[in-house]
């Protein structure tokens, strides 16, 4: 049962507080990352009550785009920050080994995870990951006392640097792609010492009104507009914005859409993806291709990668040892002439991992577009588009079904009806 003092708190009020701290000293690339920045630091609060603990990435092009500001606010009224500019996975992990663990902070996180460094800090990268589960310790040996030591590794994370973070780390993150400010935009200077203890109040309220929420967070299951690990990762954002009730629910679950959106188009491929997305484009209508043909059509394009793919480009057995992760081979195909009989692929073959892992080739839904910087909300302003209309789970056209159907050619030991390939073309 709710007591007194829980209901007179009212979360959503401060949760406006937090949004207007945001804005007074950073200029955000949307309303929606605003919003999902303010969530993300009050979840920093209710750590206990959390599965998973998501990371906030705050990444750049350049340069004086507000992220090491950004992360000043962040420190200033999130839970227990702690916050660096480098560290050595030990010390994070007994930083973050307790019962109430810490929320890391990093910035210049690309002076760890840049190209130069980043095989160097491999350990650190896996903590990182591992962090964003429960029930994932890392394992060490004590020889003093001769016993295998199991260290916690849960803990909200937030990063700041210049490029892209880790694939694997933004995969379990809200990502917030910061910018300059443009010509007319403006925030106030923040001073640590004159504004962090208004800052450090707020984080307080923060505390009082989500410790006194636990037992409903640990409980709650919010409906979700997203799948998997996209949706591990906003779960206690989403459930944080349904205690504060008002228009935050909305709010949050459209921020979770198109934050989302936008790092998936952001995101950079495997070579794997990024072949098996330029073996549909090279195969067109064909059922088969010779490999030499698929080769030559890959490298046609001199944007690709596999001009110059490792010290010898692109080679028949390259390209099987890539394809061989997804059960595809190649295998004698008898082509018209003048090929005959040669080594190749077969369409059906990429049927299955192409309805897998790479996107719709024909999507009717229009990528949600990023919203001004930092317009003012209102539950009732007219045109403004949540992108959440109830607890119904929208369609994703990019989440495709996991379906594996028969194909025809591939039963019995008739031959594969095959396209014959004038000229080897």
């Amino acid at each position: 049962m709710t007591s007194k003092k829980t209901a007179a708190i009212d979360g959503g009020a401060i949760l406006d507080r937090l949004h207007a701290a945001l804005t007074r000293y950073v200029i955000l690339p949307s309303a929606e990352a605003v919003d999902a920045v303010a969530l993300w630091i009050a979840a920093t609060h209710a750590q206990a009550a959390w599965a998973h603990a998501p990371r906030l990435v705050i990444r750049a092009p350049e340069k004086r785009c507000g992220k090491s500001r950004l992360l000043d606010v962040v420190e200033g009224t999130c839970h227990l920050p702690l916050i660096t500019v480098n560290a050595s996975p030990a010390a994070v992990y007994r930083a973050i080994g307790s019962d109430t663990p810490p929320t890391l902070l990093v910035d210049e996180a690309d002076t760890i995870f840049g190209a130069a460094t980043a095989a160097a800090n491999e350990d650190l990268r896996g903590l990182l990951n591992a962090g964003h589960q429960r029930n994932r310790p890392a394992l060490r040996y004590d020889a003093n006392t001769q016993r295998v030591e199991k260290i916690p590794t849960f803990a909200m994370a937030a990063l700041a640097g210049i490029g892209a973070m880790p694939d694997t780390i933004e995969d379990r993150a809200v990502v917030v792609r910061m910018r300059r400010r443009a010509p007319g935009e403006s925030v106030a200077p923040y001073r640590h010492r004159r504004d962090r203890p208004a800052l450090a109040a707020l984080a307080a309220d923060l505390t009082d009104w989500l410790t006194a929420n636990l037992p409903d967070l640990e409980r709650a299951e919010p409906a979700m507009p997203l799948e998997d690990r996209a949706a591990d990762t906003w779960e206690p954002l989403i459930a944080v914005a349904d205690l504060a009730a008002g228009d935050w629910p909305a709010r949050a679950r459209a921020a979770a859409l198109i934050l989302t959106t936008d790092r998936d188009i952001a995101a950079v491929a495997s070579d794997r993806i990024r072949l098996l997305n330029d073996c549909r484009a090279a195969f067109g209508d064909d059922d088969a291709l010779p490999t030499a043909v698929l080769l030559d059509r890959l490298k046609a394009d001199p944007e690709s990668p596999w001009t110059d793919h490792g010290s010898s480009n692109l080679t028949p057995l390259k390209l099987g040892t890539l394809l061989r992760e997804y059960d595809i081979r190649s295998a004698n195909i008898r082509f018209g002439p003048p090929i005959g009989q040669v080594k190749g692929y077969s369409r059906a073959d990429f049927t299955d991992a192409w309805t897998r892992y790479c996107p719709p080739t024909d999507t009717t839904t229009p990528t949600p577009p990023s919203q001004p910087s930092q317009p003012s909300h209102s539950s009732s302003a007219p045109g403004r588009n949540l992108g959440w209309d109830g607890p119904a789970r929208p369609t994703q056209d990019s989440v495709p079904a996991l379906t594996s159907p028969g194909t025809a050619g591939t039963d019995g030991t008739d031959t594969p009806r095959l396209r014959v390939i004038e000229g080897g073309r």
